[in-house]
């Protein structure tokens, strides 16, 4: 069984906020001096980041969860806590991130050292000694720390080479992969020998090498799920060139140009721009067939033999050749990392008659960080969101006394003659 893994879902978690802490000084006969509660530490962020050495999704099949530490609290005296460890997760180069509800494409880490922030850690909470001011000379709260977001994500590895060698089952992908590089794949007289993409690195001289890509087998169907060629499909669309590979010595008695007939039109099915891709043809097992064979086949294009030599010289220069323009053409690609800030500030959503609820980074924040227990952070909430805009914005949106107003998982009833919430 093999052990390369090249899809895999993960759930991440960044670490929570430390919670700010309410202190005041004792000194000598100062029962209750000034607030002096340290600020809670940020909790760690979750990165992704491209690793050459890591080759699959092993990792994460039997154990997706990974999780980033907490902030610690504040303490008294000024004292403020530790920030949280930040999380890096390695991952092969050429990995695909999306969201695994939506199905957005999130990030693309394409080469070593690619890294994408994939949750924020929560932010500390601010202790007492940061409300001070001088309407509020002994503020009894102070913040708690924010919940770290948490994300389910689903990953897949796109192989990243130059030449990707695309032929029927058996048709002789394995054994000229392992003849022009050091790869040393399965082979085997029967089909589906190779369950798992093989790479090899082809050099030529100093100046000339490149990657080619062995495909597990296609077949009729494999666009709509047959066999192994929709699992593996989506490794050809990052290669720069397609190599077909017609099976001369077909034991099931397909012409080739009824292979290459169906392979066109697979990868046409599953990505139609694969076909305007640079390929070479060649047809293959050359030592199995005599050369007035070749005739009847209707085959006139260039033969190889992987077992022989014959051909591979010339097949490898045309490689090289083909993938030399392509790289002048479309240079390689960086990674790809998208980038979606929240949105700050808030908004008024209708949920039904009578219940409304603000929305926006800024609002939520207020009530999240907060203490609503106590009188104090509840005058301290009002405040914030009265300078947020919010008791205008719920104006305008027709918001009447008595309405139900929810902020995240906090409700108040809406009092216009109390400035907006009681």
């Amino acid at each position: 069984m093999s052990d390369f893994v090249d899809e895999a879902q993960l759930n991440v978690r960044a670490g929570d906020g430390g919670a700010g802490c309410v202190s005041f000084r004792r000194e000598g006969p100062v029962v209750n001096g000034g607030p002096n509660g340290g600020d809670g530490g940020n909790g760690g962020d979750v990165w992704l980041v491209a690793d050459h050495n890591v080759a699959s999704l092993l990792a994460f099949r039997d154990h997706p969860h990974r999780r980033a530490s907490n902030g610690v609290h504040g303490k008294g005296k000024d004292l403020h806590g530790r920030r949280g460890e930040s999380l890096e997760i390695t991952v092969p180069e050429g990995t695909v991130v999306t969201d695994m509800y939506s199905g957005e494409t999130l990030a693309e880490l394409y080469s070593h050292g690619d890294r994408w922030m994939a949750v924020a850690g929560g932010r500390g909470g601010r202790g007492n000694a940061r409300f001070l001011s001088n309407r509020r000379r002994a503020p009894t709260f102070a913040e708690q720390g924010e919940h770290g977001e948490e994300r389910w994500l689903r990953l897949e590895i796109r192989l990243m080479a130059d030449v990707a060698l695309v032929g029927f089952p058996n048709a002789g992908k394995s054994t000229l992969i392992s003849v022009i590089s050091a790869a040393k794949p399965k082979i085997a007289d029967y089909p589906f020998t190779t369950l798992s993409p093989n790479l090899g690195v082809v050099s030529i001289d100093e100046g000339t090498e490149f990657v080619v890509a062995d495909i597990p087998g296609l077949i009729e169907g494999a666009s709509e799920g047959r066999g192994l060629g929709h699992r593996f499909l989506r490794h050809i669309e990052r290669a720069r060139v397609l190599c077909l590979m017609l099976d001369l010595a077909s034991v099931e008695g397909v012409s080739p140009a009824e292979q290459e007939e169906t392979l066109l039109a697979e990868l046409g099915a599953y990505r139609p721009e694969l076909l305007e891709r640079p390929r070479l043809v060649v047809g293959t097992k050359a030592d199995a067939v005599q050369p007035d064979e070749l005739e009847r086949l209707g085959w006139n294009g260039p033969v190889v033999s992987a077992v022989t030599g014959s051909g591979v010289r010339e097949l490898v220069g045309r490689m090289a050749s083909l993938v030399h323009e392509a790289r002048s053409e479309f240079p390689e690609r960086e990674g790809v990392v998208v980038l979606r800030p929240e949105a700050t500030g808030a908004a008024v959503e209708r949920i039904d008659d009578g219940e409304f609820r603000l929305v926006g980074r800024d609002v939520e924040r207020v009530v999240a960080l907060n203490d609503v227990t106590t009188p104090e952070a509840l005058a301290y909430i009002d405040e914030r969101l009265e300078r947020l805009g919010v008791n205008r914005m719920l104006t305008r949106a027709g918001v009447s006394d008595g309405d139900v107003i929810w902020i995240g998982d906090f409700s108040f009833e809406y009092r216009s003659d109390l400035g907006g919430s009681r």
